[in-house]
């Protein structure tokens, strides 16, 4: 299948067609629109819109990504966020199904990790900080004593170079960032791509792919918030959540792993068979999950991680990845403070993450699977959310 560039004039249609998917700035017209066709048929469309300006003065661009299905997600290169993901329930009815904002600003403000990419190092570092080759590296501790996704200023936080990518799946973005030696504490000049791909097959395709040219760490997530219900619609506990996992990482009172894997069953963490989410929320230690999960299967080949379902939508969502854990949250964080996209205030339990990736701290632990990186390798890791209903 071939790639074709739209005229002005389909980009203007398709901006217009997207019900307030294109924000008109100061007038401008939005740009960059790509499609591939074959047989008539489109493979999608990708609509950039001014999105705000950072305090340093840099752009920011969101991107609508729409496929031939009508499916809708918009990414801004502000930290990779994915603001909103249009999905339909099982009647047709499409709902945005993550917690966001419709604003820069409130993004710029301060938000806990909403749809963004978290790195270098998603996920704790103990004691912020590490040891590699004989050399310690000290780093900040923004989470109690530990780093966490990265550190105070993050990949969440970066505005990356952003290019729309014709591709016989659907509309594609492709993101870079170049993190320079030093950066947040980390050794090594750290050239990272992350490419989100909105496939015909119903799917958010991320694939992470980085260098180095010094030894350095590296363990890169996507941070969605999912609410399969709709943005702002209450609760997810009765979600219904398996996870592919028959192990998790035990961790002490700064969930940081101890290093001991224990089996799931028996616990409020055995989600092997499909589970309503708030059935045993209540006895879990903290008042929510917020644990790693060891997937079942090797690391590298792609497999099933989780599957969630909301009963009120008929929404679905199955997620496979490469990496070899996922870190299962419910939002214990939130409080109704926040009010997102919806106009709604998000409540606690108000969505649900699952972050695959690497364990946590795992470059303290040589037993987990390794997050080192040298030059000359590259680190490659994709996942798959692909939505249903029924």
């Amino acid at each position: 299948m071939k790639g074709t560039r739209r005229t002005g004039l389909v980009v203007l249609l398709a901006c217009l067609a997207l019900a307030g998917g294109c924000h008109s700035g100061k007038g401008k017209a939005a740009s960059n629109s790509k499609a591939a066709s074959a047989k008539g048929k489109t493979s999608g469309s990708i609509v950039r819109s001014d999105f705000g300006r950072t305090k340093e003065g840099k752009s920011v661009d969101l991107y609508t990504l729409t496929n031939n299905h009508g499916l809708v997600a918009k990414i801004t290169n502000y930290g990779g966020i994915v603001t909103e993901m249009h999905v339909p329930d099982r009647d047709g009815n499409v709902g945005n199904v993550v917690l966001g904002f419709t604003s820069f600003d409130k993004y710029a403000a301060g938000h806990p990790f909403f749809g963004a990419i978290a790195g270098r190092v998603a996920n704790r570092i103990g004691g912020a900080r590490f040891t590699l080759d004989g050399k310690e590296y000290k780093l900040a501790a923004n989470n109690g004593p530990n780093t966490l996704h990265g550190g105070i200023n993050g990949f969440d936080k970066k505005v990356w170079d952003a290019e729309p990518v014709d591709t016989s799946d659907g509309p594609s973005l492709k993101l870079r960032y170049v993190s320079p030696d030093g950066e947040e504490g980390f050794p090594g000049s750290l050239t990272t791509s992350v490419t989100y791909t909105l496939t015909n097959e119903d799917e958010l395709r991320i694939d992470y792919n980085a260098t180095t040219n010094k030894p350095t760490i590296v363990n890169l997530t996507n941070h969605s918030y999912w609410n399969l219900a709709g943005d702002g619609n209450g609760t997810i506990l009765d979600h219904e959540l398996m996870i592919n996992a028959d192990k998790y990482t035990v961790f002490d009172a700064t969930q940081i792993p101890t290093g001991e894997i224990k089996s799931v069953e028996g616990t409020p963490l055995d989600f092997r068979k499909t589970t309503p989410i708030g059935s045993r929320i209540a006895q879990v230690d903290g008042g929510g999950y917020d644990h790693n999960f060891v997937l079942n299967g090797k690391t590298g080949p792609m497999k099933l991680c989780a599957r969630v379902r909301d009963p009120k939508s008929g929404r679905m969502m199955e997620i496979r990845t490469t990496e070899p854990g996922v870190q299962f949250y419910t939002a214990n964080g939130l409080d109704g403070k926040i009010t997102g996209t919806s106009g709604k205030p998000y409540p606690k339990y108000g969505a649900f993450c699952l972050e695959t990736q690497h364990f946590p701290d795992s470059v303290n632990h040589p037993e987990f699977p390794t997050v080192i990186l040298r030059p000359g390798q590259t680190y490659r890791t994709t996942t798959i959310h692909k939505f249903s209903a029924k």
